[in-house]
């Protein structure tokens, strides 16, 4: 059996009517470039986070970018993150002038460890921007704590995380603002690039707005030097549809995440498979199931053999880019992120998925392993 990495096809497939729909009214409405259909889904979406407010924009790179400008962050000042992690995350800071700064991730949850940061910390240290990797909150009680013992900004990189939550809050409610994106094979994806930003600060609100739209206060009158940001009409009318069906189909992804771990539990390599672990209190939405194994890029070439598309997030930590050579780190500057981007591999997750195809994919993954262990 062939098995997708990924079905967004048939993800689609229930509500290609209502979508038709969505998309025809825009066409009506000539709401292309911003307007109501936007600010119908920043409400949506603010009150879905828990926050007062929802500022959408063209990317999720730019969610985390435009954040962070408009906190004031810049040249100068040092930015604590993670280096597991998309590159974008590291790209927002360095866009608005600043310099990224890493400390190592926690063995069991792949976010920051918030004891790390006391060793990063410095004079000019203005914000941390913890990764709510895979769809797994980051601890922010700790995080949180430490910001404010410090006087630092929060932005929480919730790019994978819509809808997760930590202690009984959704995720985008915690740090000063929360950057999503919405690409389309999010847990909540929109028909191209999008994303959001969430804050429950109104000045703050305000500010992004300004930013994301050449910088305008009002028509043609430029307050400070901005950008063309703004989220398009078609894509925040999908997501508004979109939004009511997430609830369900995170719920689906936990559930097919138990029965990983439930069957890969039972195969007969399972000592050689590190599952993900759900840390206490949490909710997390496996917008990734990504488990680690030994000889990595060996069982993906034989899964694929098999007809399982599997996926490598992310294969060389942002430490460790060329692109940030700069920075000075070498190899062995954060040796468990750089253990787990050695070994990570991502099955198959999506909404969609049957029990016929996550048996496969268990089964793929079983020979896998036994014959890189064989050798």
């Amino acid at each position: 059996m062939k098995v997708p990495f990924l079905d967004l096809e048939a993800h689609h497939r229930p509500h290609r009517a209502e979508f038709q729909d969505a998309m025809n009214r825009v066409i009506d409405a000539g709401a292309f470039a911003g307007g109501s259909y936007v600010a119908a889904f920043e409400e949506e979406f603010a009150t879905y986070c828990d926050s007062a407010y929802a500022v959408g924009v063209g990317s999720g790179t730019e969610a985390l970018w435009i954040a962070m400008l408009a906190m004031g962050v810049g040249p100068g000042d040092e930015v604590i993150t993670s280096p597991a992690s998309f590159m974008a995350t590291a790209e927002a800071i360095t866009y608005c002038g600043a310099t990224p700064v890493f400390v190592d991730i926690d063995e069991e949850t792949y976010n920051l460890d918030p004891k790390q940061l006391e060793r990063a910390l410095t004079a000019k240290t203005r914000a941390i921007v913890p990764v709510h990797l895979f769809g797994q909150p980051a601890d922010m009680a700790a995080i949180l704590d430490f910001a404010q013992a410090n006087r630092l900004l929060v932005v929480e990189d919730a790019a994978q995380a819509h809808g997760a939550a930590y202690g009984g809050r959704r995720i985008g409610s915690f740090g000063d603002a929360a950057g999503f994106s919405f690409y389309p094979g999010k847990n909540l994806g929109a028909f191209g690039e999008a994303g959001a930003v969430t804050t429950s600060d109104e000045d703050l609100a305000k500010r992004m707005r300004m930013f994301r739209d050449h910088g305008q206060v009002e028509k043609y009158y430029h307050d400070v030097v901005g950008w063309n940001g703004r989220m398009d009409g078609i894509q925040a009318a999908i997501l508004s549809i979109k939004l009511r069906y997430l609830d369900t189909c995170n719920a689906l992804r936990r559930r097919y995440a138990q029965e990983y771990r439930e069957r890969i539990s039972a195969m007969p390599h399972a000592s050689e498979v590190v599952l993900p672990v759900e840390a206490d209190g949490v909710d997390h939405v496996y917008h990734l199931f990504a488990v680690r194994v030994p000889e990595r890029d060996r069982v993906l070439e034989r899964m694929k053999d098999l007809g399982i598309a599997c996926g490598i997030h992310y294969p060389i930590p942002i430490h460790l880019q060329h692109a940030y050579s700069g920075l000075g780190y070498g190899r062995g500057a954060f040796p468990i992120a750089e253990k787990c981007a050695e070994q990570f591999l991502s099955l198959p997750m999506f909404p969609e998925m049957t029990t016929e195809q996550i048996g496969a994919v268990v089964e793929a993954l079983n020979e896998g392993l036994a014959a890189v262990t064989a050798v």
